[in-house]
């Protein structure tokens, strides 16, 4: 089966890319499954009930919160009445929402999906490794697609997660940083892993925010209000590919789509192909 898992979408910008192209790579990528991290899709923090349902006609099938999951008043009244919208699952227990859910993909599939907020660096909350080990024990057998979304702020803790949880789920996928990884690969024991998928929204900016303002508080220690960039939107994210009899994942791939291709991320990777390599293990001498 497959799967987009995409990054956290990014005010107006974020929104529009997605309209535009998650119903062309439903069909063209024959998807069985979209899911997104809508944290940031209403004006840079939190979500609106409008944008949730606009979201969810596009083609998207279930949607996560991270650290600005109270940042709207809104958000609230979206937990409340949709259980398609998760927040950390590590929040107390008296917060609003939950951050456990399976849901049925293409074919009837059922899939686990568990959203947990790192510690460090990061408003404290419960300890997410524990708190996902919890939840994969109140999955069913049947449910053998099980993702992991990381929203952290350190390299180290979701890297951590990742050899955690390697051969117990399916997918480990990073978000927050709003910057893609170049670490995408599938674990010794069947786990697809990235630290950060990035962002769904402007580039030319900082992390979606317009640069000049960001400039001023970082030159200045001064405050600015800190609008939505505009330009260079891309849709960033990963496709999974899962085989659902065992959860094992065959492949996990970036994505990184655009409407211009002149402004693509450089993903090629110079890896040492055809070149000759001295015999040794590459150690110096202690003579």
């Amino acid at each position: 089966m497959k799967i987009l898992i995409i990054g956290d979408i990014v005010g107006r910008p974020g929104r529009r890319i997605v309209r535009k192209w998650v119903p062309i790579l439903r069909k063209e990528w024959d998807l069985d499954l979209v899911i997104a991290n809508a944290e940031n899709s209403a004006a840079g923090s939190g979500i609106t009930h409008k944008i949730f349902r606009d979201l969810r006609s596009c083609g998207i099938d279930v949607m996560t919160m991270g650290d600005h999951s109270w940042k709207r008043r809104d958000n609230i009244e979206v937990f409340e009445k949709e259980e398609l919208l998760l927040r950390p699952q590590n929040y107390p227990l008296e917060a609003v929402g939950k951050g456990v859910i399976t849901i049925e993909a293409r074919g009837d599939v059922p899939v686990g999906l568990v959203v947990v907020l790192g510690r460090v660096f990061m408003d404290g909350g419960d300890c997410p490794f524990h708190c996902v080990d919890r939840a994969l024990e109140s999955f069913s057998d049947d449910v053998r697609v099980r993702i992991v979304e990381f929203h952290g702020e350190a390299t180290s803790e979701k890297t951590a997660a990742g050899w955690h949880l390697d051969g117990r789920i399916s997918c480990l996928f990073g978000t927050h940083t709003h910057i893609p990884t170049a670490d995408a690969r599938v674990l010794p024991q069947g786990t697809a892993y990235i630290t950060d998928i990035g962002m769904t929204g402007p580039y030319d900016g900082v992390i979606g925010r317009m640069a000049k303002p960001v400039l001023h508080k970082f030159i200045t220690g001064m405050h600015a209000p800190f609008s939505v960039a505009e330009e260079n939107p891309h849709l960033c994210g990963i496709l999974l590919e899962v085989d659902p009899s065992t959860g094992k994942a065959l492949s996990v791939k970036p994505v990184d789509v655009i409407d211009d291709e002149s402004v693509q991320f450089c993903h090629e990777v110079l890896d040492g192909g055809g070149l000759e390599v001295p015999e040794g293990d590459g150690e110096a001498s202690s003579a």
